[in-house]
């Protein structure tokens, strides 16, 4: 008899909530993580009384009713909205492009002044079939903000220029002609009151987890603990990179606590210039600020500045580069997975998926409910 029924491997979301729902059901699982911190990249610091975004801000936003439920049942949220700003040389502009945006870039101050502007200079740029992501982005919102508020953001996003980068990339840029600066305009929004590792915790009660377990280096002893695998790492380092790596962007943040109370005044501020090494600067307590207003009355601000790298085996994998040949490449190592006696392979690394977080909690009870 094995010790447990499921290993998963992995203490981010997809590997907890699904622990969380067999557990429920009867089944004995381990948790594993190799990192010596449980939520995954949802994960947050303490620093300070702020709850710090240790890699990157995660701001939970949904229109699925049972997701929302879901999470609601661990944890209470606050009313945080993402309204991001965009620091081009000084110049603020508000984010998404929206009415704020229209007049600070041109002075019109009615939607059909701006949905004009962004038409003539669509026509006068001349492109029906887009060939790269300048082309596609100019189609879509014209040459002034594309200059200013696209271009060199996403240069530095991906480490090469907007003509090398295919179209597809920027299959749409959200245009709102209205005075509505909420960025992900969804039902249901907010941070965790306590930050995301309390709710990883609590989804993780009364389970047995691991830190600073490497299941690969392990793999044969651990598997003999269990009857089934859960597998939420890099789907292509299990099969030992038998046909290459999978590309990733990554990202490394350089995080100072700062002796005020406030250094930008918003959560997340975008530096949209080439110049400019980092591509955002993200101050965290301005996450917690909602129902009980947390934080408040902290003297101190902790400020984290993103910067954007191409992946190397030893960075964290961030973003999956969902172009033809990884898609490829992929694509034979889900064959191989598919052939894997006893393991399921899921999550963002897993599937090489870039997945919100409400999506992976989705799919998690999905697979979950299909194993049971």
């Amino acid at each position: 008899m094995k010790q447990f029924d499921y290993l998963i491997v992995g203490a981010g979301l997809f590997g907890a909530v699904f622990a969380e729902q067999l557990t429920k059901a009867g089944k004995k699982c381990l948790v594993i993580d190799k990192r010596p911190h449980i939520a995954g990249n949802a994960y947050t610091k303490d620093m300070e009384g702020i709850h710090v975004h240790q890699y990157g801000p995660h701001v939970f936003h949904t229109n699925n009713q049972a997701v929302w439920d879901y999470v609601n049942w661990f944890i209470t949220f606050n009313r945080f909205t993402l309204g991001t700003i965009a620091n081009y040389k000084g110049e603020i502009y508000s984010l998404p492009f929206n009415m704020y945006t229209f007049n600070k870039m041109w002075g019109v101050t009615m939607p059909e002044e701006a949905a004009a502007k962004i038409e003539a200079q669509r026509k006068a740029a001349g492109i029906t079939e887009p060939e790269n992501l300048e082309e596609q982005a100019i189609s879509l919102v014209g040459t002034d903000i594309y200059e200013k508020l696209v271009k060199g953001y996403t240069e530095k996003q991906w480490g090469r220029a907007c003509q090398d980068l295919p179209a597809f990339i920027i299959r749409r840029l959200p245009v709102r002609l209205t005075f509505d600066n909420n960025y992900f305009n969804a039902l249901y929004q907010g941070i965790p009151v306590g930050g995301y590792t309390k709710m990883v915790e609590r989804m993780l009660d009364g389970i047995e987890v691991r830190l600073g377990v490497d299941y690969l280096e392990h793999k044969a002893e651990l598997d003999a603990l269990a009857e089934r695998v859960v597998y939420t790492g890099p789907i292509d380092a299990y099969f030992d990179y038998r046909f290459g790596p999978l590309e990733y962007r990554s990202v490394r943040f350089e995080t100072e606590t700062l002796d005020k109370p406030s250094f930008q005044g918003n959560a997340v501020v975008n530096y949209t210039d080439r110049e400019t090494p980092f591509t955002r600067i993200i101050e965290h307590k301005w996450f917690q600020l909602g129902k009980d207003d947390e934080g408040n009355d902290i003297p101190k601000t902790v400020v984290s500045r993103e910067y954007s790298s191409e992946w190397k085996p030893g960075d964290e994998p961030y973003y999956p580069v969902n172009d033809e040949k990884n898609g490829a490449l992929y694509a034979q190592y889900k064959a191989l997975a598919e052939k894997e006696p006893n393991v399921i392979f899921g999550g963002r690394l897993g599937e090489y998926k870039y997945y919100d977080m409400d999506q992976v909690i989705a799919v998690a009870l999905e697979r979950s409910q299909k194993e049971l």
